[in-house]
């Protein structure tokens, strides 16, 4: 008989492997103690910080300036190298690869910055910018990449002309989307996005998250959101975790986390936003969204 077919119970379900799965990253600046210099001034950036992020979800990494998040976000891609612990991403343990097989994940593990302005080289007219990443990886004819270059400027709400321009002929919210195309351009499974709207104004930030947004819904992709303004998590996240002085702690379901805080630090950053009652679990969100769902109107035109 065939086993498929037994009278026996039915198995669970497997949980999809995680996209990415950290344990014990640790990132330490400075020089180590010696002989002749016993004080040595050292930097625990990144603390024995573990992190996981399941296949088409968000974890939102938040905390004040100089709580580490940055340096998680470079150390997960090996922009920086750890000093100690385990990255496994996309199913592999990215510690031993070489700097071709590095480069070959980057096509589908790659970064939004914060600064739209300086991201871009200024020298390089759009369409260049976004064939980019296609240059480096190899695999399509010169007419591919710029119809795929052309595909994923209109998906980010950008028109045909903007391909003939340089970023100095755009405003923010133009150039932070073409960033954003700039990353898809090779369709990625993960992105960590580095305060990617910090530097736009509010209005323009709802649309960006809501992009972000719909990408991942449309594309599966997991993202690592680090940014200082919980406002902007709560939009995107589905679990949030939260670092101090290079230490996590507390992470877990973003409901959870925001209606009822379980570290006293969590409880001081919710505190301090701006039009938020101290004692309300509730806030309003940003200019241009639902302050009870914490959801934002796409439907706006392009900055």
């Amino acid at each position: 008989m065939n086993s498929r077919t037994s009278n026996g119970p039915t198995p669970e379900p497997r949980e999809a492997a995680p996209t990415l799965s950290v344990r014990g990253l640790t990132k330490v600046y400075g020089p180590r103690a010696t002989m002749l210099r016993r004080n040595a001034h050292r930097l625990t950036a990144v603390d024995a910080v573990d992190l996981d992020i399941a296949p088409g979800t968000t974890l939102g990494l938040v905390g004040e300036s100089g709580a580490g998040k940055s340096t998680v976000g470079r150390l997960v891609l090996r922009l920086i190298e750890p000093d100690a612990g385990k990255i496994d991403l996309l199913g592999t343990d990215i510690a031993g690869l070489s700097r071709g097989e590095l480069r070959r994940m980057r096509a589908k593990a790659t970064m939004i910055f914060q600064d739209p302005y300086t991201s871009l080289d200024p020298r390089m007219p759009i369409k260049d910018s976004v064939v980019e990443p296609l240059l480096v990886h190899g695999g399509h004819s010169r007419s591919e990449r710029y119809e795929k270059a052309l595909a994923m400027v209109r998906r980010v709400g950008l028109g045909d002309a903007h391909m003939e321009r340089f970023p100095y002929e755009m405003s923010g919210g133009q150039l932070q989307r073409v960033a954003i195309a700039r990353a898809l351009i090779t369709d990625p499974s993960f992105i960590v996005c580095d305060e990617p709207v910090a530097a736009l104004d509010v209005s323009t930030q709802a649309q960006v998250i809501n992009l972000l947004n719909d990408l991942q819904q449309e594309r599966g992709i997991s993202y690592l959101f680090i940014s200082h303004d919980l406002r902007l998590v709560r939009l995107i996240a589905d679990e949030v975790a939260v670092m101090r002085h290079g230490k996590l702690l507390e992470k877990g379901d973003a409901v959870r986390v925001f209606e009822e805080p379980e570290h006293e630090y969590t409880r001081e950053l919710l505190a301090a936003i701006p039009g938020r009652s101290p004692r309300s679990r509730r806030f309003g969100g940003l200019a241009g969204c639902d302050g009870e769902t914490g959801t934002a109107d796409l439907r706006q035109e392009v900055a």
